[in-house]
């Protein structure tokens, strides 16, 4: 169970681990990769960094290797099998955001570069027409996508759920909150309606999966019971992850970020680079912090949905993410919907600039740093109330934040001598 192989992995997706010198499976992993190739249905839920999408794409896309033409071609799909799934996908993953789609995607093609499967991304924001040329051409085995251009494809006909064999709902709990939960349900009602004959293999993951969320997945997908697996609760949040707690009046915010962006910088303390995340609820916010960032000459880039009746364009978004990745953007501002689910290396800082009410968003946040075994910081900025609210979330989470301040230019404990600098 120390390896993948002793979790029943095959050799070939064992060597293209090998290649990300990923050696020994994480604690989520051995718990759902035998459950996937035994065939049950599962929930499961793992902090962000876990493995969770290997979890459940190690163990699907082996079975996609059954149909093989014969033992000595185990990556090859069997030629008169193939015509079967034109525009029928067997294997569908479902996800909430273009970024959290593309970088599925981008997992998928890493680990089937070398096998005749093939798969395709549906994402809402690409041009329509060529994306259905590009399935008439690609006829895929994989398609990952959003619920909403999903759907569209679904009621044009464009692809089909006859064959399918395995569904996968990737941050679930968004999938099933109230402004997405109608186009799930929907699509997972034309599923299951036109693949009735199948036996469909579900899972459903995230970092957060309560019980209502729970049964709200179950009622989309038609079942009456599925198993709930779950790794250490919370062991990442408590103990790769400093919280911190920046006291400051509303109205002077964003001077704030600044002065702490700066002094995260300053040669005193700075040894590696600051890659930091902002996060804030609404759009109009994020974009307003975003401006301000630029116009004072910070680095900084935005994800973030509808500002003013307005998107970002996908293009704009790949760009901004780019420029994060790449590091010509040390700070990208964005909204806890367009982060979900993201995995960028690297992130250093986690700094949020109001307090969420609800726990779960608390830490998905918190899931964009620490990954990988490395430590992360978290660093809320509120006022009074929000710190208030913010001790609460403390107690719930069983985690510790600490008071700092900014004091000539460093992060400091409250008390603004020498030697309680950091």
């Amino acid at each position: 169970m120390n390896s993948f192989s002793g979790l029943g992995v095959k050799s070939f997706l064992n060597k293209k681990l090998s290649e990300r010198l990923i050696e020994k499976p994480t604690a989520i992993q051995k718990l759902v990769i035998p459950e996937l190739l035994a065939d049950k249905n599962i929930f499961f839920r793992s902090e962000t960094g876990t493995g969770k999408t290997f979890a459940y794409l190690l163990p699907f896309l082996q079975k996609l290797t059954d149909y093989s033409a014969n033992a000595g071609s185990e990556i090859k799909i069997n030629p008169a099998a193939r015509e079967s799934f034109i525009n029928s996908p067997v294997l569908l993953i479902i996800a909430p955001t273009l970024e959290l789609c593309s970088q599925i995607s981008s997992e998928l093609d890493f680990l089937i570069n070398e096998t005749e499967i093939r798969s395709v991304p549906a994402i809402g924001s690409a041009n329509l027409d060529r994306q259905i040329e590009t399935l008439k051409k690609v006829k895929p085995q994989i398609i990952t996508g959003n619920p909403g251009r999903l759907l569209v494809l679904a009621k044009k006909k464009i692809i089909n759920f006859k064959n399918l064999r395995f569904l996968v709902l990737d941050e679930a709990d968004r999938l099933v909150s109230d402004e997405m939960f109608n186009d799930t349900n929907e699509l997972c009602g034309i599923i299951n309606k036109n693949a009735k004959n199948n036996k469909i293999i579900i899972t459903a993951c995230s970092a957060t999966l309560n019980k209502k969320c729970r049964e709200k997945i179950l009622k989309a997908a038609a079942l009456k019971d599925i198993r709930y697996i779950e790794s250490d609760d919370h062991e990442i949040l408590r103990e790769k992850i400093e919280h911190w707690a920046i006291f400051s009046e509303k109205r002077r915010k964003d001077q704030t970020l600044r002065s702490l962006l700066s002094a995260l910088n300053s040669k005193k303390r700075k040894k590696s680079k600051v890659k930091a995340l902002v996060f804030t609820s609404r759009g109009e916010e994020a974009a307003i912090i975003l401006s301000r960032l630029q116009y004072h000459h910070v680095p900084a880039a935005g994800l973030f949905g509808k500002v003013n009746k307005k998107a970002l364009s996908g293009q704009e978004r790949k760009t901004a993410l780019d420029s994060f990745r790449q590091g010509g953007a040390e700070v990208l501002v964005c909204t806890d919907l367009a982060a979900r689910g993201l995995d960028i290396q690297g992130v250093t800082h986690i700094i949020a600039m109001d307090v969420p009410s609800d726990s779960e968003v608390y830490i998905h946040r918190c899931g964009r740093t620490a990954r990988a075994g490395k430590h992360g910081i978290m660093i809320t900025i509120g006022d009074e109330t929000q710190m208030r609210l913010l001790a609460s979330l403390e107690k719930k989470l069983k985690i510790k934040i600490q008071p700092k301040e900014l004091y000539n230019g460093q992060v400091c404990v409250p008390v603004p001598d020498e030697e309680n600098q950091i």
